[in-house]
């Protein structure tokens, strides 16, 4: 889930023309997860194919791409590696989380009980080897650039960010400002109309952004203290943080003390899972790779249709009609760029 600062960190809702012609490198575990909880029946079960495969985030990351690049977005996807040792307690907590949504699920099912059913079943959202290698597949054909992170995404995203390579990360958690992004955009691949759950109202999500050295001028902190600030509270490398401090109170004591090594003695007797310097140096010195290459190709139609249509029985019409947008879009892109780089 990442470290919660949506009632600490400053954004502000953006317009998608405020990202037209930049290029954004999205969370792709973070996204996949966002399309497989969203794509559903109304009983909650996700998408799938004649032979029983899932097919929602494959649904989920084609349409969501086209509406990038006909939004004059030029989106690259960074894929998670091996995470760290540390976060082994964090994946054995969602595990369980999962398990037990899968418990309520079959419940609510059980008593009829279709919306309830609809939100634990978003819960229940898995992603396989097979299905994130599906996904790069169906990149590569689109002709989107992908990354392959040696460790965390959000890391090899921000990484590509602070060398200029890309303009922003995109992720609706907000560890990539750990990670030092210079900028982060939320709701990115979940904008739209959407309904809250169990009632009957509809919202309208806009991309948010976050520009990190506005928000620490604004909290009057440092990236170092944003980091010790989200150790008190909670990280993937120490879930629980120090009982009884959330954000706010967080933000006053180490503004006040200085740092966590200086603030421990006054909060009495606190116990952490790893030792803090270590969990500081990994959102300060990530594992990240510069084995990347960031090109924009022409769809292959007939390779899409063969993967998308043949294979997990998407429309044929629908699959042509989203390539023949793709195409439509990096070819204004490319003459657009063309044009910046001539009159640059």
């Amino acid at each position: 889930m990442g470290v919660d600062f949506k009632d600490l960190v400053p954004r502000v809702e953006i317009d998608f023309s405020r990202l037209n012609g930049k290029i954004i490198a999205v969370d792709a575990y973070n996204a996949l997860y966002q399309f497989l909880a969203t794509i559903r029946q109304p009983d909650g079960t996700p998408l799938m194919d004649s032979r029983g495969n899932i097919t929602s985030h494959l649904s989920g990351l084609l349409y969501r791409t086209v509406n990038f690049l006909e939004r004059g977005i030029k989106p690259v996807y960074v894929f998670d590696g091996k995470p760290p040792e540390l976060k082994k307690i964090e994946i054995l907590r969602r595990q369980k989380l999962k398990e037990e949504a899968v418990r309520l699920y079959e419940e609510a099912l059980a008593r009829g009980d279709l919306e309830a059913a609809r939100m634990y079943a978003q819960r229940t959202s898995k992603l396989t080897t097979n299905m994130v290698e599906d996904a790069k597949k169906l990149l590569s054909l689109l002709g989107i650039p992908w990354v392959q992170a040696p460790s965390e995404g959000e890391a090899q995203a921000a990484y590509m960010a602070r060398k200029g390579d890309v303009w922003a990360t995109a992720s609706q958690d907000y560890d990539s400002l750990l990670y030092g992004t210079p900028r982060l955009v939320r709701n990115l691949t979940i904008s739209g109309r959407r309904k809250l759950p169990r009632k009957n109202v509809y919202i309208e999500i806009k991309p948010e952004l976050i520009v990190l050295k506005d928000a620490l001028k604004t909290l009057g902190i440092t990236r170092e203290q944003l980091i010790d600030i989200a150790i008190l509270i909670g990280t993937d490398y120490n879930p629980d943080g120090v009982k009884g401090i959330g954000p706010k109170r967080a933000l006053r004591i180490i503004k006040q003390f200085g740092n966590l090594e200086r603030a421990l003695p006054v909060l009495g007797k606190v116990e952490f899972p790893v030792d803090p310097t270590v969990i500081r140096e990994l959102f300060l010195k990530p594992k990240v790779t510069d084995d990347y290459s960031l090109k924009w190709k022409i769809p292959d139609e007939n390779g899409l249709i063969k993967f998308l249509c043949d294979e997990h029985d998407f429309s044929v019409d629908r699959v042509r009609k989203a390539v023949g947008r793709a195409k439509k879009a990096l070819k204004e892109l490319t003459t657009q760029t063309s044009l910046e780089s001539w009159f640059g």
